[in-house]
């Protein structure tokens, strides 16, 4: 990849002063991506779905024609497979309220990781604390691995396994492949977080054989405001609608109703079109670089920071030894110093990163400590921020008194 000329299509990058490295949390956009969303308002601004005129046409042509992208992007079966949603939370808490809730019962099990987002965790408490059903919580070793005695927690009890691909603090990529057949095995669904991994890296759903799988378009140079949910056509067309109103109905009468065929019964009132089709402009950048690239250049990122941190007093690293396991997300600790005082005072050289519990207090407390500092990395990032930001970190004691 030409990283340089990369860098010209992201108008934000252009100020050279600022090191950008909290790519988990949100990535840039380039031009094509706000220049698809302008032209989305400036040609086509009409309801889709809903007008017979040329305007909303064009809308529902664009709206559709984003949705086709996804399903291309996860390699769906069909289109109808794909629900657009506002982000990966709320898919989420789609499968839990129309499958959890419809499907679980007393005695039965939720198996999910120690790892997972709070958006993976507490839509399944809320789950087991309206049916009945119990939290099995499976934890990784050091490396971030599970072992055969932790995947033994999945049994014929369990109903529905929550796991995430890749995880946002330590970046290691759980086995879906290998904790769906098992599910399987067992009878149960298994519901996959995207959110940190569709960025990232291919994903084919059909191969994994996922259930269901999301993620958020923001994550992945998209707009804020969209996000997908994946599940298999047999599974959506059992599950009640989330929630109700305009555009998710066949007919309505004062006393009750029948319900759109899929994917709209789960699409209720005005789509977000614009950023629908943000979303479809991200895919295909993402997709002229291609995810192979991707991933190559930000391994050689993270395995830059990581070599020189393991070198540098007063640093302890969280995650696998392998930086390639990573994910380009590199999360740490300094020794005296609270990772919110080490963020403010990377950002007073102009370095973003995160600091906190990350959305994952329950990984955390697994590793003993109540907060860490987090850099994430992304493709449009340089060998020679890296440089700046371990520079920069060599001197936060000193910064702040030690």
């Amino acid at each position: 990849m030409n990283i340089a000329e990369i860098r010209k299509d992201f108008p934000i990058l252009a100020d050279e002063r600022y090191i950008y490295f909290d790519n988990a949390a949100t990535s840039q956009r380039p031009r094509q991506v706000l220049e698809a969303i302008e032209s989305f308002y400036k040609e086509t601004n009409a309801n889709p779905l809903r007008g017979l005129y040329e305007w909303s046409i064009g809308a529902t042509e664009r709206y559709e024609a984003a949705r086709h992208k996804v399903a291309e992007l996860l390699h769906a079966k069909e289109d109808c497979e794909i629900v657009f949603t506002r982000n990966s939370t709320e898919s989420l808490n789609l499968v839990a309220y129309s499958y959890g809730l419809s499907t679980l019962k007393e005695g039965d099990e939720i198996a999910l990781t120690v790892m997972e987002h709070h958006s993976n965790i507490l839509p399944w408490q809320m789950v087991a604390a309206k049916t009945g059903a119990r939290l099995v919580y499976l934890e990784p070793d050091a490396e971030g691995y599970f072992g055969e005695q932790e995947l033994a927690k999945i049994t014929d009890r369990t109903k529905i396994v929550a796991m995430t691909m890749v995880s946002n603090v330590l970046g290691v990529t759980n086995p879906i492949k290998e904790v769906a057949k098992l599910a399987h095995q067992h009878g149960a669904v298994i519901v996959v977080d995207g959110a940190q991994s569709t960025p990232h890296k291919a994903v084919d759903v059909q191969d994994l054989d996922a259930d269901f799988y999301v993620f958020s378009g923001h994550k992945m140079l998209g707009p804020m405001g969209i996000g997908v949910l994946y599940g298999k056509r047999d599974l959506l067309e059992e599950m009640p609608p989330f929630l109700t109103g305009g555009e998710m109905i066949e007919t309505v009468t004062r006393e009750s109703a029948t319900y759109a065929q899929l994917p709209a019964k789960f699409e209720a009132g005005t789509v977000n079109g614009g950023d629908a089709v943000g979303l479809a402009a991200a895919i295909d950048y993402l997709q002229e670089i291609g995810f192979d690239a991707i991933e190559e250049q930000e391994n050689k990122l993270a395995k830059l920071a990581l070599d020189a941190m393991k070198d540098m007093e007063h640093i302890t690293l969280y995650g696998a030894s392998d930086p390639y396991r990573h994910s380009g997300i590199v999360t740490f600790n300094i020794e005296g110093c609270h990772p919110h005082d080490v963020s403010s005072v990377l950002d007073s050289e102009h370095i973003c990163i995160r600091a906190g519990h990350h959305c994952a207090q329950p990984l955390l407390q697994y590793l003993g400590v109540n907060a860490t500092a987090r850099a994430s990395l992304y493709f449009y990032n340089t060998e020679e921020e890296v440089e700046r930001f371990i520079d920069a970190l060599g001197k936060v004691r000193g910064w702040l008194g030690y």
